[in-house]
């Protein structure tokens, strides 16, 4: 099984995940942020990634810190799953509608971070979350998983559609980029010999 457990504390944030990239697809989120958790149940849902997560951060100040740092340590954890990513397919991509709402996240397990986020929000919050925070955890995510991410949202109206086919559309593309290819056992995805 591909695992991790890994644990990130600052002066601003504590923050422990676990994830089993050969999962169920199965969450226990507790970030203090009823928003994001939602979020990273799609993650979870639609990547077929089990992960577990318990956050505290200073949300008296706001979530920027805790947002960021789980995007952080969500990095940290999918790098130290795939370990020497032997055998993976690399590449994964997905669109994902909801109603009104497409958005296309499209992944290459590189080794190299790099986030292209075109996301116009319609409104600044969905209820009391700023999704101006989310390129702060896919920012997070991509410097420390070392992954190459573009992400793009191409239509809707409702900024909670547009978010949650963002999450969707990245569950589903980092399923892809993260299985095992049967017919690529033992061979490195990469004519550099590296990842």
């Amino acid at each position: 099984m591909r695992t991790a457990d890994v644990t990130r504390n600052t002066k601003e944030t504590q923050i422990r995940i676990a994830i089993n990239l050969d999962g169920k697809g199965e969450a226990k989120l507790d970030s203090g942020i009823p928003f994001l958790d939602h979020m990273l149940d799609q993650i979870a849902r639609h990547g077929m990634i089990d992960i577990e997560l318990k956050a505290t951060g200073d949300l008296h100040i706001d979530a920027h810190h805790t947002v960021e740092d789980i995007g952080i340590t969500l990095g940290q954890a999918l790098a130290k799953a795939l370990g020497d990513k032997v055998g993976i397919r690399r590449y994964g991509h997905a669109y994902v509608p909801l109603d009104e709402a497409l958005s296309r996240v499209v992944i290459d397990l590189s080794g190299r971070p790099g986030l292209e986020y075109h996301v116009d929000y319609t409104r600044a919050r969905v209820g009391e979350f700023d999704v101006d925070l989310f390129i702060e955890f896919f920012q997070g995510f991509v410097n420390h998983a070392l992954v190459t991410l573009h992400i793009d949202n191409f239509r809707g109206v409702n900024s909670h559609h547009q978010a949650e086919t963002i999450f969707k559309a990245f569950g589903r593309a980092l399923r892809m980029a993260c299985e095992v290819d049967p017919r690529a056992a033992g061979i490195l995805p990469s004519t550099k010999g590296a990842l």
